[in-house]
């Protein structure tokens, strides 16, 4: 298997079976600060609510509802799966690399070891009108990110 098979394949798991899917049915952790962030992609209609919950330091939980494509669909699966656990600082090290990889135009190369399945949204980066369905999480877990250490 070739890494772009295994990369579409990352991708297509992550949009079947979506990992921190369910905010609606989810409480945050007690003693726990909270941000929530809604970001809608008029262009293509993608949808996400996104909250995370930050108790000393460390990304506890990452929960989130949506509705789009495939790509922005498995790029929030895969997001709330890496980021939990994560400390605040290594979370926004990973944002910023995520985000350096796909406004790139395919001159960043990911690197696994950084971004882990996230990775696999790397050949995104050629196709503009798709950088947005990828990162329409990410940029809702920034902004709720700000707000839980605000």
């Amino acid at each position: 298997m070739s890494l772009d098979q295994l990369y579409q394949q990352i991708i297509l798991d992550h949009s079947k079976q979506r990992h921190g899917s369910g905010l609606a049915q989810t409480d945050a952790p007690a003693d726990t600060s909270t941000g929530q962030s809604h970001q809608l992609n008029p262009v293509c209609g993608d949808e996400v609510t996104l909250r995370l919950a930050v108790s000393d330091g460390t990304v506890q939980q990452i929960r989130w509802d949506g509705a789009g494509c495939s790509i922005s669909m498995a790029s929030a699966s895969v997001l709330s799966e890496l980021g939990e656990g994560m400390s605040v600082e290594e979370l926004h090290a990973v944002i910023d690399n995520f985000r350096e990889v796909l406004r790139s135009r395919g001159k960043v190369q990911a690197d696994p070891e950084i971004l882990g399945d996230a990775a696999a949204f790397e050949g995104v980066a050629r196709y503009a009108a798709r950088v947005k369905c990828a990162m329409i999480s990410w940029v809702a877990a920034e902004d709720a990110l700000n707000q839980a250490t605000a």
